[in-house]
């Protein structure tokens, strides 16, 4: 039936109502939109399906939806709506959404009491304009820095028409997040105020260092019980800085190995490097976590670092830079601080943690993300801002409401 529902939606181009409707429920309906969410996505999808988990333990009167691209569009299990969009080439499963009207009229459709928007491209843009016409608050949560990675990946001409477009964006939320102070920073310069900062967590129960098993990690890799192996795992994007985190362990030789999982696609060839195939099954991953010597990071401009989390989680201490989200998570009492993501400043920070008690900072590493990572706390603050956005907003045309 909503199926249906949603075909005939997206048919009628977000221009005319459903007859009816969908009934909606007595309890509190969150809506969370986004574009970041592939079968090989990050961190949002990780957010998003933890944030879906936590929901259904701990607050079950909360209904919960994800919308997002999709091959087609139709209702899939555990409260998932995917919108029909093209695929982007080489973009490891993402799709780009064509179409805010078709977004925003599946969005109100749902009836929700607070959006969510994990972007500011065509479902943020969607979820602003459903928030308009049904009378509720939207909440931007960002989770990338548009403008550097325009610049990143266009070139330094991109970066100013890019921030500008991003801060007009988050400007019309009711509500704007970040997951560090480097991004409410970020958006503070770009204009953005009263930005609310909540960390995100890690699953501190799957991601433990009880899963190690060293030796047969190493066997598996045919490397000798003497090497030093540091991971990276994560997405084969520019903004990693895979080619630094390459040139630090050649630049460090033997015994050093660097293993990509996920990351190692367009590598070239190097006796330092071992590339994996992306670790879809999130116990493999943490199995794998908890295995390695040590966590490789290198972006600077990271706006969190979730993978830095689930490393910590694991047992595994942390190299990575001083900047960005990845600095604000670590420091020397659970990895190694480089000065900058530069090869030599990473092969330097990497010789340093080697040098000190690993089991000792190993162990600092899980009891930081015991004490203060748990996703609990995360999801206990976004749903408390939810609750008071719904209970106390205002719309802006009250008469939206009973249209």
């Amino acid at each position: 039936m909503f199926q249906d529902q949603l075909v005939e939606t997206i048919g009628s181009q977000g221009q005319t109502p459903i007859s009816g409707g969908m009934a909606k429920p007595a309890g509190f309906r969150l809506v969370d939109v986004t574009m970041m969410y592939a079968p090989r996505s990050g961190g949002v999808k990780r957010y998003l399906l933890a944030k879906r988990s936590w929901l259904a333990a701990h607050r079950p009167d909360i209904d919960h939806t994800i919308v997002a691209p999709g091959a087609r569009t139709q209702q899939g299990p555990d409260g998932e709506v995917s919108i029909a969009a093209a695929r982007l080439p080489f973009g490891d499963g993402y799709r780009m959404p064509a179409s805010p009207a078709r977004w925003a009229a599946v969005i109100r459709q749902l009836a929700p009491d607070v959006i969510e928007a994990g972007d500011v491209f065509v479902p943020g843009l969607a979820a602003l304009d459903a928030g308009q016409a049904l009378g509720r608050p939207v909440v931007g949560f960002c989770h990338t820095d548009a403008a550097a990675l325009a610049a990143l990946h266009l070139g330094e001409w991109a970066r100013a028409p890019a921030r500008r477009q991003w801060a007009e964006t988050f400007a019309r939320f009711d509500a704007v997040v970040a997951p560090s102070q480097h991004m409410a920073r970020r958006l503070a310069e770009a204009g953005v105020e009263d930005v609310l900062v909540q960390g995100l967590g890690v699953d501190i129960d799957l991601f433990h260092p009880r899963l190690a098993d060293r030796s047969r990690l190493l066997s598996k890799l045919g490397l000798s019980q003497g090497a030093r192996l540091l991971v990276f795992a994560g997405r084969a994007a520019r903004e990693k800085n895979i080619d630094s985190m390459v040139e630090a362990v050649e630049r460090l030789g033997d015994p050093y190995r660097l293993l990509l999982v996920g990351a190692g696609r367009d590598v070239r060839p190097s006796p330092q490097v071992i590339a994996l195939d992306y670790v879809s099954d999130p116990g493999d991953l943490a199995r794998l976590l908890a295995s390695a010597d040590a966590f490789l990071h290198a972006n600077e401009n990271e706006p969190f670092g979730l993978a830095v989390l689930e490393a910590l989680a694991s047992g595994a201490p942390v190299v990575g830079p001083r900047r960005g989200g990845v600095g604000e998570l670590i420091d020397e009492t659970v990895g190694q601080r480089a000065h900058t993501s530069h090869s030599r400043h990473l092969a330097e920070a990497i010789e340093a943690l080697f040098a000190r008690d690993l089991e000792a900072v190993s162990r600092a590493a899980r009891l930081r993300a015991e004490q203060r990572h748990g996703w609990d706390a995360t999801f206990r603050g976004l749903t408390a801002l939810y609750e008071d956005m719904a209970g106390t907003f205002v719309p802006a045309n009250p008469l939206a409401l009973s249209a």
